[in-house]
């Protein structure tokens, strides 16, 4: 059977590609995903059966071998999180607390960005 890397897989359209080990790019619909799985992420190592489509091959009874890195795996250290939570402490101090204290939000620029620091937070403090 042949096998590949997941070059990209959308969820909501059903349908992505694979690159090939020998070459070339294939098909990867919906209906060939493995029972249970209901998306790919780009990067994971599979195993595929492949057949003619219309448009060139398509791939049936896919199986993953391996899923992508993450960064997940690579924590930072907890002097660095300890910095990155101080400043964070700062930023809301100073753009944030005000605004919260006139009874506004902050504006979306700052909201947005406040978020993502957070959530980075969190998902080192969750850890793998």
């Amino acid at each position: 059977m042949p096998t590949g890397k997941v070059k990209f897989y959308d969820k909501d359209k059903g349908f992505g590609f694979v690159s090939r080990d020998d070459g070339g790019d294939v098909f990867v619909p919906r209906s060939a995903l493995p029972a249970g799985v209901e998306e790919l992420k780009a990067g994971a190592r599979v195993e595929f059966g492949v057949a003619a489509g219309q448009r060139g091959e398509q791939a049936l009874a896919l199986t993953v071998l391996e899923a992508p890195p993450t960064l997940a795996t690579a924590r930072r250290q907890p002097e660095d999180l300890q910095s990155m939570v101080e400043d964070t402490i700062k930023l809301l101090e100073a753009k944030v607390q005000p605004s919260l204290r006139r009874g506004k939000h902050p504006d979306r620029e700052t909201g947005r960005r406040v978020a993502q620091i957070l959530r980075a937070i969190a998902t080192e403090l969750e850890g793998p």
